[in-house]
């Protein structure tokens, strides 16, 4: 269990000041029972102006319903919602669900929220890049902390556009390969969303391709225009739905992020250039490197699939990657 007070200290996302955060385990308590001298009045906080730093763009009710009807959700499932902002997904899908956890950074929207939330919502004031999603999970729904009683939770969320991919990438880490969380129905821009969907060869295949496919089954379900938002954005937006699994492909899990990320760093070279430094690092020429893990180095980083990016990373490691010293 978590203990009494959860406080933490972390760096004000707009004026890079420090500060302290945290949530106390009143805060996780049903709020079915709040007063409004207790906490201040929802129409109060839906008014006011969405703040910038937090990157706020609320969903709009006409495009709740679609949401919901790509999510699909159960009466049996357990939920954690990721930036509910001023509540327009969170109420409507706690009522088809067994129980929801909705994490807002705003503390004036989560107060909001608690104080109209159904009784099967628990809100927590936090900021979930800097949170456990397991211990989190546990003290709100007293769940067990190796895993939930009657299997993985399901997540949704209307990402903020400037942290989008961050909590997309906690994300899969938390998931476990789909025993904590199972999978997720998540808002993005669409840029974002294109990229966590292209294939090798495209000129959105990337690190985040990459490493979103390697623990997701991936699908773009949702397309949406400014207008499903206020304010506006200036830039469309889409939903995806990830399903989490075991990882696609068996390497080594620490150095094969170094690996990608180090060749899509020089993406339009060719591999015998763009593999070179890691090649330096494991003692080997990159071009024998690359032909023992049979890959073409007249080829480019994006053309290379995962199991190929696989056989470069084992190659690597039984060279010496990781067993020196590097700058890389």
């Amino acid at each position: 269990m978590m203990k009494n007070r959860f406080r933490e200290t972390k760096t004000d996302p707009e004026s890079g000041t420090r500060r302290e955060s945290g949530w106390a385990p009143s805060e996780l308590r049903r709020a079915s029972k709040a007063t409004a001298t207790k906490q201040p009045s929802s129409a109060s906080s839906i008014g006011r102006r969405p703040r910038k730093r937090f990157g706020q763009y609320f969903l709009q009710p006409v495009w709740v319903e679609k949401l919901i009807d790509t999510i699909r959700p159960q009466p049996e499932d357990c939920f954690v919602e990721i930036g509910p902002g001023q509540g327009a997904l969170t109420v409507p899908l706690s009522r088809r669900v067994r129980s929801l956890l909705a994490i807002e950074i705003d503390r004036d929207l989560a107060a909001s929220l608690r104080a109209r939330a159904p009784a099967n919502v628990a809100v927590i004031t936090a900021d979930y890049l800097d949170i456990n999603l397991r211990d989190a999970l546990a003290d709100a729904f007293r769940l067990k902390a190796e895993a939930t009683k009657n299997g993985p939770v399901r997540a949704a969320g209307n990402l903020p556009y400037n942290v989008g991919s961050p909590i997309l990438l906690k994300l899969l880490r938390e998931a476990d390969d789909g025993r904590l969380v199972s999978d997720a129905t998540l808002m993005l821009q669409a840029e974002v969303a294109a990229r966590l969907v292209a294939v090798p060869g495209t000129r959105e295949y990337g690190v985040l391709s990459i490493f979103t496919q390697l623990r997701a089954d991936v699908q773009r379900v949702l397309d949406l225009p400014p207008g499903a938002f206020r304010p506006m954005p200036k830039v469309r937006s889409a939903a995806v739905h990830l399903t989490f699994r075991a990882p696609a492909v068996a390497t080594d899990a620490r150095a094969f992020p170094l690996v990608v990320k180090t060749i899509f760093q020089q993406r339009r070279k060719t591999l015998l250039n763009a593999a070179r430094p890691l090649a330096t690092q494991a003692g080997v020429p990159a071009g024998a490197a690359l032909a023992e893990a049979g890959i073409d180095p007249r080829r480019r980083p994006e053309t290379l699939t995962l199991p190929e990016l696989a056989r470069l990373t084992d190659v690597l490691v039984s060279r010496g990657l990781g067993s020196r010293k590097s700058e890389v």
